[in-house]
């Protein structure tokens, strides 16, 4: 391979565009898949990018150097989310007394189990702070994780492996136990499922939509708090 070519295959530019492409062709393979909650485009689009790098032998550091810029762009569409759930205000003060009850609950079940496996089966520190946030949405997750001393690469496939289960499960238990309420499935997603259970979300409908992300969001907010509070004080 000559020095050109190589130094085309680590340039930040080449990273976006196989991010964006690896996405858009993920995306059109999940519709051509009929939209199964268990495979999501940004799953599609994860293994894609992986078989690229891999066959371009394109070195994870270079990868990563340009992905860096689609990172920026995270908080900003999380910020976003404010609209559909603005839009739907008022089925969130009609229903705040549950949600003020369950919100905190949820959140904090959600980074104990995690440990608490982790650490039932002998998983070190690092490990275990890596997992602890792993349903909280990306931007919040990353900036919680480098407070407790993990690793960010183990946070990110933490949070997809985390995103496509709860996806999955929710979808299934919510057809199983015939729950219809869009409230509950999409609260249910956000809290679970971080950014890929509210895409799944507002596929569903606006309003599941708007729960997803009042879940993700609280979610994330309380787990800030929190974590870094009860982890400092288990230590």
């Amino acid at each position: 391979m000559s020095q050109a070519m190589a130094d085309w295959l680590q340039h930040p530019l080449l990273s976006i565009a196989l991010s964006i492409g690896a996405y858009l062709a993920g995306l059109r393979l999940f519709q051509r898949l009929g939209s199964p909650g268990w495979c999501p485009p940004v799953l599609i689009a994860a293994l894609l990018v992986a078989l690229l790098l891999w066959l371009l032998r394109i070195p994870w550091p270079a990868y990563q150097r340009g992905a860096d810029w689609l990172m920026l762009l995270l908080g900003p569409a999380t910020v976003a989310l404010a609209v559909p759930l603005y839009q739907q205000m008022h089925h969130v003060r009609a229903l705040w007394r549950p949600l003020l009850v369950c919100l905190p609950v949820a959140s904090a079940l959600a980074a104990f189990y995690a440990i608490a496996i982790a650490w039932a089966l002998g998983a070190p520190p690092l490990l275990l702070a890596s997992l602890a946030p792993k349903s909280v949405t990306a931007p919040i997750a990353m900036g919680i994780t480098s407070t407790l001393g993990g690793s960010i690469p183990i946070l990110m496939g933490s949070l997809l492996i985390t995103g496509v289960a709860a996806t999955t499960f929710v979808t299934l238990l919510g057809r199983w136990m015939h729950i219809e309420d869009e409230r509950l499935l999409g609260l249910a997603l956000g809290v679970n499922g971080h950014a890929i259970g509210t895409v799944r979300a507002f596929e569903i409908g606006p309003t599941a939509g708007a729960f997803a992300s009042l879940g993700m969001t609280l979610t994330g907010v309380l787990t800030a708090l929190m974590l870094p509070l009860a982890w400092h004080l288990a230590a």
